[in-house]
């Protein structure tokens, strides 16, 4: 059944909130751009970013609020240490069974990134054509817990809860908390996704942002080890942890030529 604008697909864990961009009705694509949101993201975070790269690689693109985030059903806290494991193995194959392409792409950030990794290291997927991993997480360092301790007093002390409201409703403590919690678990510290690398089978484009706060370079140069297919990766001046935002017109100049790359083979 083709996908509405927006609406509601369900999965195990319960219902989840999506957008879909078609492709322009002049484009032949079999495509479908799927987006992974950050462990504070939601369908509406992505803001303008799903609609330019519709327009700019002419496919489908499709966005999805994970249970417990934006308009989703919430879940149970505290999650898992291993919610990245559970969101790639199993919620992310149930959405990706109810898109109607022929080819899928997916475009991770931060969490989503891990996520898309660890889906395309560990779940066969013969649609699956290649993962754009943006700002991801292989393993934990401590740049990334300083970051997300100062977070925490953010939204104990600060404005950020409210202004993750406004996007996340009544989800917003089991969002904020549901992530935060995890990462800050002193056995998290051991928490490790490099297993998974060389088991992807598809090319790979990594992008982050120079000034990122929430993690290091070492990021890519543990990919660099792991992987064993094409790797193209672009490290973005004046760029902090969401290249999506923070240098756009170069994020998308990237991932549509990684595109562009794919589609030549």
């Amino acid at each position: 059944m083709p996908l509405e604008e927006s609406g509601w697909l369900r999965t195990t864990d319960g219902g989840v909130e999506y957008r879909w961009i078609a492709p322009a009705a002049n484009q032949d694509s079999d495509t479908a751009l799927v987006l992974l949101h950050e462990g504070l993201g939601c369908v509406d975070l992505w803001r303008d970013f799903p609609d330019h790269l519709a327009q700019r690689t002419g496919h489908g693109v499709f966005a999805w609020s994970r249970i417990g985030y934006g308009s989703s059903d919430p879940c149970e806290l505290p999650r898992p240490l291993t919610y990245m494991h559970h969101e790639g193995q199993q919620s992310l194959p149930e959405v990706l069974a109810q898109i109607d392409a022929e080819h899928i792409v997916l475009v991770g950030h931060s969490d989503g990134a891990s996520i898309a990794a660890i889906h395309a290291g560990s779940v066969p997927d013969p649609r699956l054509r290649g993962v754009v991993l943006m700002a991801p997480h292989f393993f934990a360092e401590q740049v990334s817990i300083d970051s997300i301790a100062e977070a925490k007093t953010a939204y104990d002390t600060g404005n950020l809860r409210e202004g993750l409201a406004r996007y996340h409703g009544d989800n917003v403590d089991v969002a904020f908390r549901g992530w935060n919690d995890a990462w800050l678990d002193p056995d998290f510290r051991h928490w490790d996704l490099t297993e998974f690398l060389p088991r992807i089978a598809v090319p790979v484009l990594f992008i982050q942002g120079r000034e990122d706060q929430y993690g290091s370079l070492a990021q890519l140069e543990v990919l660099k080890e792991h992987l064993v297919v094409p790797l193209e990766s672009r490290v973005l001046d004046e760029c902090r942890h969401s290249p999506q935002r923070d240098q756009q017109g170069a994020t998308l100049d990237t991932i549509c030529h990684f595109l562009e790359l794919l589609e030549s083979d």
